[in-house]
């Protein structure tokens, strides 16, 4: 991964910790760790809107 991509990302959540975190815990975690945490804070940015994706719907 890229290591600007991931001190940008550090930063931004040091600014900005999210819910139940630090800004120092975000500065200690690993590199890893950062980019999973970042991952499952914008996994479900796509689902915010209230249009359905196009696809296959079992309800």
């Amino acid at each position: 991964m890229d290591p600007k991509l991931i001190d940008e990302l550090r930063q931004t959540y040091i600014k900005n910790p999210p819910e139940g975190m630090t800004a120092k815990l975000v500065r200690n975690i690993t590199d890893s760790d950062l980019l999973d945490m970042h991952y499952f804070l914008i996994e479900d940015d796509d689902l915010d809107d209230d249009e359905f994706e196009e696809g296959v719907y079992i309800f």
